[in-house]
């Protein structure tokens, strides 16, 4: 087995979108190399629900896959072939926009105000971007979950892992969707395919990632009361963490443990012309798809 290098850690960004909803954005426009096949990581997370009551209304998307994962509070999710329905805590959601869809995700927190979930954008092929749009409802009691000797829980959202598959099915990435508690202070050894790209977005405790050398953490500036000092961290909240090329990574948990989401690819390697919320190979491609959209030919099918 080769461990894979941790190729960077970086801090999700503050960032607003749709209607004015506040939420943190771990990767997106112009890193597609890096990631491929995945487009985008966003984070929202708030409990001042005047930070994201204001929803993502009516918008469109063409040629990728949008997988919405809640964990606290609800999301109210509507579409232009009239879909719809409420995600709440532990359901996911797996669009496959292909040739084109409008959809709306509105949400509401949970009793104490408080929302959280993910959302990620997986790209398309271009044999299968314009293919009929479809859902995947998944609730929570539908996720897989599997406990190893050590405490450690995952829950696999989509692929296989340790035995169990996933609910979500026929995705083009293929991709491997997990949700990973390692307890405090064990050291966990999890395995991911040497053909795909790979990254864990931290959002729970601390630990640290480690190449066959040393710890990688995060470096910050600490002040002290005599100048600034560089010291390295344990790598904790909203921490994403890009992976080199292996095929298993490593965690050391932290004194209060960490959760975080490990999502791995296969990576497409397709040329992306990218405006919003749609995605294709060319720019005359997206041309199109603007044009129909003025014109009201956007959706291709029923």
């Amino acid at each position: 087995m080769s461990l894979r290098p941790v190729r960077s850690v970086t801090q999700a960004e503050p960032h607003i979108e749709g209607a004015g909803v506040k939420l943190h954005r771990a990767f997106g426009f112009g890193k597609t190399r890096d990631y491929d096949p995945f487009l985008l990581f966003d984070d929202f997370r708030n409990e001042r629900p005047e930070d994201y009551l204001a929803g993502f209304p009516w918008h469109p998307h063409r040629g990728i896959e949008t997988i919405t994962y809640v964990l606290s509070g609800e999301v109210d999710h509507g579409d232009s072939l009239g879909n719809q329905g409420t995600l709440g805590a532990g359901d996911v959601q797996w669009m496959t926009a292909g040739s084109g869809i409008l959809h709306q995700e509105m949400p509401r927190g949970d009793d104490r105000g408080r929302m959280h979930g993910f959302q990620l954008w997986a790209n398309l092929p271009s044999a299968h971007k314009m293919t009929a749009p479809r859902y995947q409802d998944i609730p929570a009691v539908e996720i897989p979950e599997v406990i190893d000797d050590d405490g450690t829980c995952v829950r696999v959202v989509c692929g296989d892992f340790w035995g169990k598959v996933g609910p979500v099915e026929g995705v083009a990435a293929d991709p491997r969707y997990l949700d990973i508690w390692v307890p405090p202070g064990v050291r966990k050894r999890l395995p991911v395919e040497l053909e795909r790209h790979a990254f864990a977005y931290v959002f729970q405790g601390s630990g640290t990632f480690r190449d066959a050398s040393e710890p990688f953490g995060i470096l910050t500036e600490r002040g002290t009361p005599d100048n600034e000092v560089l010291i390295r961290e344990q790598t904790g909240n909203r921490s994403l963490v890009l992976f080199d090329s292996g095929d298993e990574v490593t965690v050391q948990a932290g004194d209060e443990g960490i959760r975080f989401l490990l999502i791995s690819g296969k990576p497409i390697k397709e040329p992306v012309a990218w405006y919003g919320p749609i995605v294709m190979n060319t720019q005359a491609e997206l041309q199109q798809a603007a044009r129909e959209l003025r014109d009201g030919t956007f959706i291709k099918h029923p």
